[in-house]
């Protein structure tokens, strides 16, 4: 039996096209084993009929507060209190106010202001509806409470506008559902360090040379790590735009030295090292102390090889499970395969950055995972957090073959 079976999860949705996002995620639930009891909106019965939810959910769906089904009980107040998890997705603007508000005028908003459990937000809206400082306040107000949020997707939404707005795939929620209820286990006692970022090189004081690695994919993975019950993550970054994830212990770097610095001095102490991060393979040879005037027609800079951190991890590694990543533009499985074996990695993550939805400042990844058999799983366009889950469970199947010999603290 799974992680969800036997538990109740009352499942919120919203008006809005993402609906039908709801659907699926009602069957992967319940054939998970999940009791799944669906109250929805008014607004949502205009884009998906409840029949559909009762057929998945195998139970009645609540639409009216005042249509009791069965006279022993109140059916908000019941369904508030058999809820192990409540998961709003999607969640319209409108109803996120109201949950911020207090406010109960139909079926779903009386059941969140009755129910003690977990409340989960999976919001889904147009670009500046969800970028409004009022919709923003609210979530705001609702995370200080306790809610938690499954954050939107970037991308093309029904109304025409591109950005963030799109409802959570309904792997990635159900991904995050399961993991609440057990599967943040899998790393239990398990010390973890991931790289993420580009490297910082500089030519002088202003400029610099790097790369278009936005760290999105290291940090999920250090996220979904934390998430799976890892007793330590570490997190080395180079620069980017990210809030470090919580429960993350994070050590900012800049260039490619100070990576392999931070990196090796923490070897010893890990169980699980993936590197993610994008490093620049070259450094200036000189740093000028000043800014460089414009003075002549052309410039010619002369840059010199930086130490290769992922060959020098598995030259050291003892006991420890090394995963790489390849980025590559062409011979995907024949780069990523060399790659595995000339620097020693357990696993290493392939993926064609040329690809549409496999770039650096994405949400989502398409990858191949390989070890020194050749090619493990090949995994389809998804978010980046599930391609994290995915090789983290990976990772987990094989790291028990290690011996528990190692001076690496539990």
């Amino acid at each position: 039996m799974g992680d969800l079976y036997g538990k109740t999860i009352v499942l919120g949705v919203c008006g809005g096209i993402a609906a039908y996002k709801a659907a699926a995620l009602t069957s992967k639930l319940t054939q998970a084993g999940a009791t799944v009891r669906v109250i929805m909106t008014k607004s949502a019965v205009q884009f998906v009929a409840p029949l559909t939810f009762q057929t998945l959910s195998r139970h009645h769906v609540f639409v009216d507060t005042f249509d009791e089904k069965d006279a022993s009980v109140v059916s908000h107040i019941n369904l508030a209190d058999s809820a192990d998890l409540v998961v709003i997705a999607p969640a319209t603007a409108n109803t996120i106010g109201k949950l911020a508000l207090g406010l109960g005028d139909d079926m779903l908003s009386t059941t969140l202001l009755a129910t003690m459990a977990p409340v989960w937000v999976a919001p889904a809206m147009n670009v500046h509806m969800y970028a409004n400082p009022a919709v923003q306040q609210n979530m705001q107000t609702l995370r200080s409470r306790g809610v938690r949020f499954i954050e939107p997707g970037e991308g093309q939404l029904a109304c025409g506008y591109v950005g963030k707005g799109r409802l959570a795939e309904p792997e990635e929620i159900f991904a995050t559902i399961e993991q609440y209820f057990g599967g943040g286990s899998r790393l239990k006692g398990r010390h973890v360090l991931v790289t993420a970022g580009g490297t910082v090189e500089r030519i002088d004081p202003v400029r610099y040379i790097t790369n278009d690695s936005s760290g999105k994919m290291g940090y999920a993975i250090a996220e979904e790590a934390v998430r799976m019950g890892a007793t330590h993550v570490t997190l080395v970054t180079g620069p980017t735009a990210l809030s470090a994830p919580a429960g993350v212990e994070l050590i900012p770097v800049k260039s490619a030295l100070d990576m392999r610095d931070a990196v090796l001095s923490r070897l010893a102490a890990n169980h699980l090292i993936i590197k993610a991060a994008a490093v620049a393979d070259y450094r200036p040879a000189a740093v000028a102390e000043q800014k460089m005037k414009k003075k002549t027609e052309s410039l010619t800079l002369e840059l010199v090889k930086n130490p290769d951190i992922l060959q020098e991890i598995g030259t050291l590694k003892t006991e420890q499970f090394v995963i790489g990543f390849a980025a590559e533009t062409e011979r995907l499985d024949e780069h990523a395969l060399d790659k595995l074996k000339r620097k020693n990695c357990d696993l290493i993550v392939g993926n064609d950055v040329s690809q549409d939805g496999a770039g650096f400042s994405g949400d989502t990844n398409v990858v191949r995972i390989f070890d020194h058999n050749g090619l493990v799983e090949a995994l389809p366009i998804q978010s980046k957090h599930l391609v994290a889950r995915r090789l983290l469970e990976l990772a987990a199947e094989r790291m028990p073959r290690l011996a528990h010999t190692t001076g690496i603290p539990s």
